[in-house]
């Protein structure tokens, strides 16, 4: 069975405002002598899948620059160093892209973006019943059109490749199954 590997030696590459790099030696327990391995240590985040009184999916379209596309995604972002918890940091995010508010909150899970390389988790949490209460509260480089789907459009919008993002589409994994396993 697999198990941990030692960390003989670390230390950090670059220190950048969304990530750290990380070259670490280490020993995995059946490899004959030690490797270095990359690591990008990134903060956690969240993301928010928004349902309105009458049961549309707030979405957000934004053009992402690393995939120099235009992507249809749900509201998410970074958990701030600012904020108390991944569910005050959905809030926010909330907030602050599509100027929705949620009259609840409710934790889905969480899932690891990329566990080969990356340290964090992607928290996941259903807003109820949103309601616009305000303009948009973007950052300089955010362009954010807020566009609302009905659910059942959703899973042919992923099939199709219109909504692309991973972690989109694992939210809507949890939303779909959340009821599962619950006593």
């Amino acid at each position: 069975m697999p198990g941990p590997w030692k960390c003989l030696h670390r230390e950090v590459l670059a220190d950048y405002k969304v990530f750290r790099i990380w070259r670490e030696q280490v020993q995995p327990p059946r490899a004959p002598r030690p490797y270095d391995f990359y690591l990008l240590e990134a903060i956690d985040w969240v993301n928010v899948i928004p349902i309105t009184p009458d049961g549309k999916v707030v979405f957000v379209r934004q053009y992402r620059y690393g995939t120099r596309e235009v992507s249809l995604e749900i509201p998410g972002g970074a958990v701030d160093p600012d904020d108390p918890s991944p569910l005050e940091a959905a809030r926010r995010e909330l907030r602050e892209e599509t100027g929705y508010e949620a009259e609840r909150l409710v934790y889905l899970g969480a899932v690891a973006p990329n566990p080969a390389i990356l340290t964090n988790r992607c928290h996941t949490f259903l807003a109820e019943n949103v309601r616009p209460v305000g303009p948009q509260q973007l950052d300089d480089a955010e362009e954010i059109e807020v566009v609302l789907l009905d659910p059942a459009e959703i899973p042919e919008r992923i099939r199709r490749g219109e909504i692309n993002h991973a972690l989109v589409v694992a939210a809507f994994y949890l939303y779909e199954h959340r009821d599962e396993g619950q006593p």
